[in-house]
């Protein structure tokens, strides 16, 4: 499993940005791969944001970003976000226990 972080900085209204971002993972939740996402903005800066995406390997992310139609779906986004991205391995982590 790899995680991918993305980090955006609006050039956009953020309500489209988010409704861009939302119309392109749909598309990428259908790509074989994906395990999770999650979006979020940051507090003290409303203009960044933050991807992390979980996939089961660094060949399906390359395999989903790739994908022929993934430009035409991620057009919009890009006309409203600077982003830089990139892939990591696990290292370390920590989980709490359930009920804690």
């Amino acid at each position: 499993m790899i995680t991918f972080l993305n980090r955006f900085t609006l050039t956009g209204d953020a309500e489209e940005f988010e409704k861009a971002f939302d119309e392109t993972a749909a598309f990428l939740r259908e790509q074989p791969g994906l395990i999770q996402y999650t979006l979020s903005r940051q507090l003290d800066d409303p203009a960044s944001y933050i991807n992390i995406a979980l996939w089961e390997s660094a060949d399906a992310l390359r395999a989903a970003l790739g994908h022929p139609d993934f430009g035409n779906h991620a057009k919009a986004m890009r006309g409203l976000a600077e982003s830089t991205g990139a892939i990591f391995a696990p290292r370390l982590s920590f989980e709490a226990p359930a009920g804690a």
